[in-house]
């Protein structure tokens, strides 16, 4: 079995200089040290099956989780859309911040679709939500909604950290992790909810988890 990403950079130091380089120096140190302690040995059982002996395979492996992300990214940038276009957000600082969000999750969107490809696979095509019955419950719900979503966006590429074998994989993974994390904070501020829930650790989430939980936006 091949280690993860995660482990060959805690082993590794000339990869783990390249990595933090690829992610934006200095304050990269700071969170793959986050992400090193809240993953914790990679090397025990896993959730998610994704390594082999095998590049192609590692690959695979890799391509299965950016769909995933990919999966929860395309909710996030659809409820944002849906949201603006609702006209049910009155607050024109809030509507700023979610026009901004939304902006962000169809970044996210592109570049994920892009390392699909990277990686000789297919984007997974985006599904089609069901948002309406929780937009038309007005801004607190829709709010509450979103920062749900952000915190839990967050936790989702925490929890896959420790499967992934690429080190540019892991490199985007850590930094769409991150723009997820501030998301999660600022609507936490606005609802006056703790910045930071879970502690000075975030909590990883597994795939179940996730995919339970996002699981009544989906239609197909």
């Amino acid at each position: 079995m091949s280690d993860s990403a995660l482990r060959e950079l805690a082993d590794d130091p000339s990869s783990r200089k390249r990595f933090f380089k690829m992610v934006g120096g200095a304050g990269a140190v700071s969170a793959f040290g986050v992400f090193l302690a809240a993953c914790g040995d990679d090397k025990k059982d896993k959730t998610t099956s994704t390594s082999s002996s095998s590049s192609a395979d590692d690959n695979k492996g890799d391509l299965a989780i950016v769909n995933y992300a990919l999966t929860l990214e395309y909710l996030e940038a659809a409820f944002y859309k849906q949201v603006i276009a609702s006209g049910q957000i009155k607050d024109k600082a809030v509507v700023e911040i979610a026009k901004k969000f939304g902006e962000t999750e169809q970044e996210h969107v592109d570049a994920l679709k892009a390392t699909a490809v990277k990686l000789g696979g297919k984007p997974v095509a985006s599904p089609k939500t069901a948002f309406e019955a929780t937009i038309k419950k007005g801004a607190k719900t829709i709010l509450a909604t979103a920062a749900t979503v952000e915190n839990l966006g967050a936790a989702a590429y925490l929890g896959q950290a420790g499967n992934i074998e690429s080190p540019e994989v892991l490199a985007a993974a850590l930094s769409i992790h991150t723009v997820e994390a501030r998301h999660a904070a600022t609507l936490n501020t606005l609802l006056g909810l703790s910045i930071t829930p879970d502690g000075a650790f975030g909590k990883p989430a597994d795939v179940k988890t996730v995919l339970k939980s996002v699981e009544p936006f989906i239609v197909s």
